[in-house]
């Protein structure tokens, strides 16, 4: 079944070049990397003019270092500004529940890494190869075609409008993507009941270093773990659709509801810090992924092919590794002639490939919040008193630790081979 294009229209500048990234997020940039390094031609664009904004999912599982590492840039990595998650303590309003190791349950400590420095690392190593360019403040509008396949995108800047070609076009665009949307590829979601406010404040002294907190609630939950820079970041776990009474009581409001869920050390640095808190954000929270992620001339990775629930904090590793992925298949098909037939079936052995571990991924993701946000008398049972007692006994954490050590290393070896 063909994607759905649009017929061109005939613009006055055009560029060329082998392949076409769009989207300098995680799955983009690193594989710019990885073909540029390999000689291959990459134009990568990217809509926003520089990388210093908000981002959110900027913690890095052990895949995601796994995936630094087999791109040969651990030392980069690790140069970047960044904290470490090395235990994790469950409150329950003022109490303490438990406190486990994070290796104790045989995982490497995950990561808080600056996305805004990884993403310039990456595209300033992709900048070291001739063969690569990137145009910043060029937003994708289209998709261009030859006859049924896919040629390229349209784009637009200060400028005006380009055609930008190529071989094949990486859509990596995230969970918004335009090229999804103009390709007509459709995506099979699964409805969610809760979303997400995001919002830094500076780490208070009284958190131990590198340890994180959940905080535990029927129907409601909380974060907190420690960022780079001297911050610590919270997620609040609300009902999806309230965020908008919560808004329009205003900031200060909402985060005297947020400290109701806290613990009271905590409740008190939030209200001494109120004019601190760093750009709330509501995250819609989204899972699902596409029946199909390529058709002629085009490939999505990342969240542009399966948008992650923040559950597990898998977005950014998962994107990690659709790139090693993707440069094991394009590589030898675009070094070889670069003939469409041969980058198509490439593009399938992709989804292929990758599709098995984002399903389980997904399906995994699942299942904390059935517990934790539904608003029965059987989920408040399950959170106010068999849960907390699961964690003091030690017995959640050799429960549940298969289930960590999945998130943390996902379901597939991933390996670099191009």
């Amino acid at each position: 079944m063909p994607c759905r294009l649009p017929a061109p229209d005939v613009l006055d500048q055009a560029m060329t070049g082998e392949v076409v990234i769009v989207g300098a997020g995680p799955a983009g940039a690193s594989l710019s990397y990885l073909l540029a390094r390999r000689g291959i031609g990459v134009t990568l664009l990217e809509r926003h003019t520089d990388f210093a904004r908000e981002f959110r999912g900027e913690t890095l599982m052990p895949s995601g270092v796994e995936a630094f590492a087999e791109m040969g840039l651990t030392a980069e990595l690790d140069a970047l500004p960044q904290g470490r998650i090395a235990a994790l303590e469950f409150y329950q309003g003022a109490r303490r529940l438990f406190r486990v190791g994070v290796e104790e349950i045989g995982i490497a400590p995950p990561r808080v890494v600056s996305q805004p420095a990884m993403l310039e690392m990456l595209v300033a190593r992709a900048s070291g190869h001739e063969s690569f360019r990137l145009l910043r403040g060029m937003a994708a509008r289209d998709l261009v075609r030859d006859g049924e396949r896919v040629g390229g995108v349209r784009a637009a800047s200060r400028e005006g409008e380009q055609e930008v070609r190529g071989n094949m076009v990486i859509g990596a665009d995230g969970r918004s993507s335009v090229l999804r949307t103009r390709a007509g590829l459709h995506e099979r979601r699964a409805p969610e009941s809760f979303d997400v406010v995001w919002c830094k404040v500076p780490s208070p002294d009284f958190l131990e270093p590198e340890t994180a907190r959940a905080y535990l609630g029927a129907g409601q939950s909380a974060l907190a773990f420690p960022s780079y820079g001297g911050h610590l970041q919270i997620g609040w776990v609300i009902e999806k659709g309230t965020f908008g009474d919560l808004r329009r009581r205003g900031v200060t409001e909402w985060l005297e509801e947020l400290a109701t869920h806290l613990s009271p050390d905590l409740a008190a640095h939030l209200h001494a810090h109120s004019h601190e808190v760093t750009q709330p954000y509501l995250l819609n929270v989204v899972c699902d992924r596409l029946t199909r992620w390529t058709c002629p001339g085009l490939l999505l990775l990342g969240d542009a092919a399966h948008p992650m629930s923040p559950v597990g904090a898998q977005g950014i590793n998962v994107a990690l590794r659709d790139a090693i992925v993707a440069a094991n298949y394009l590589v030898p098909a675009l070094a070889d002639g670069a003939s469409p037939s041969r980058l198509d079936a490439a593009a399938r052995e992709v989804q292929h490939d990758r599709l098995s571990e984002v399903q389980k991924l997904q399906r995994l993701q699942k299942a904390p919040p059935r517990v934790l946000f539904g608003q029965n008398r059987l989920n408040t049972v399950v959170v106010e008193w068999l849960l907390p007692l699961l964690i003091r006994s030690g017995i959640a954490a050799r429960l549940f630790g298969a289930t960590f050590r999945r998130f943390a290393y996902g379901f597939t070896e991933v390996r670099l081979r191009a």
